[in-house]
């Protein structure tokens, strides 16, 4: 968008004509072949942040065209050759502002940050409320790729090893309530201080 936009302002300073209908032709063909393809990612864009990106990407490519097409036929009725570049700069400052939120959500990723959506308080609340659990510490939560999220704990349960069901039971709860598919657990019976005890943290694994 940045090469778009600085095209554009030097096609401000020295305008240049426009072929009007092989530029509209070849841009509706692109608003119906990217808009198809973005209304195929449409339905996986909200669970994985690639498919996401993908329609993101698809989507602006439909904005770019559609904006040549009516650039195009604005300068085929009026003749404004200044249009072409002045549209190229609101398709990329709508671009950007667009895709702003994906290339935040694609930074937290990448620094193991807890995903959006999974309320890291409400968890440890969750796992606190659990029978035989005493406390809960060293709770970690964080996206093993853009569809998945871990889990790794350590509750403190004077009881001792509750049994296989209750980790059978705990691992659909934590996926039906908060989505995380991969939790570990560690059992102690009086809290080990082991080092790695810290406050629970709403960054992600740090």
């Amino acid at each position: 968008m940045g090469a778009l936009a600085v095209e554009a302002v030097q096609r401000l300073q020295a305008p240049e004509p426009v072929a009007g209908w092989t530029v509209i032709v070849v841009a509706a063909i692109g608003v119906v072949i990217n808009g198809v393809t973005a209304a195929l990612f449409m339905a996986g864009s909200k669970e994985d942040l690639n498919v996401r990106g993908a329609f993101l990407h698809m989507a602006s490519d439909a904005l770019v065209s559609l904006g040549v097409v009516a650039a195009g036929l604005a300068y085929l009725q009026f003749g404004w050759v200044w249009l072409d570049p002045v549209v190229s700069l609101v398709i990329a400052v709508v671009i950007v502002l667009g895709t702003w939120g994906l290339f935040r959500q694609s930074l937290h990723l990448a620094f193991d940050g807890v995903p959006e959506g999974v309320d890291l308080s409400a968890v440890d609340a969750c796992l606190r409320s659990l029978p035989g659990v005493k406390d809960v510490h060293d709770l970690h939560v964080w996206a093993l790729g853009t569809s998945h999220v871990a889990l790794t704990a350590h509750l403190v349960m004077p009881g001792g090893h509750p049994g296989d069901a209750f980790f059978t039971d705990l691992a659909r709860l934590l996926e039906q309530r908060f989505r995380i598919h991969h939790p570990t657990i560690q059992i102690e019976i009086n809290g080990i201080d082991d080092g790695c005890r810290s406050a629970l943290r709403p960054t992600g694994r740090g």
